[in-house]
């Protein structure tokens, strides 16, 4: 997984690229990780992301309980794949998801 980061003021923009899986979602974790104190919003653009496994799910759902407290976490670009693990699993509901 590729991930590129883009700063908008106090906004944090992440854009990982390929599969969030098991064998990768500590990556995502740690990027997070490394702009959450500095950001008041963090946006996933997920529109490089094709699959996105429970590992990679955790990761956003703990994101978004770590930026409660700012502007919040928001999910921006899910393709038809990704948008649709995310309302299996009712994370749509709790999750703030950009449409365009």
């Amino acid at each position: 997984m590729k991930i590129e980061v883009a700063m908008n003021g106090d906004t944090c923009i992440l854009f990982p690229t390929g599969w969030v899986d098991s064998s990768n979602a500590t990556e995502l974790e740690q990027a997070i990780a490394a702009y959450v104190d500095d950001c008041e919003q963090l946006i996933l653009d997920l529109a490089g992301v094709d699959y996105i496994s429970s590992a990679g799910l955790r990761v956003i759902v703990a994101a978004h309980r770590e930026m409660e407290e700012k502007q919040g976490l928001v999910l921006r670009n899910l393709n038809r794949n990704v948008s649709d693990i995310i309302r299996l699993t009712g994370f749509d509901k709790k999750l703030n998801i950009e449409t365009d």
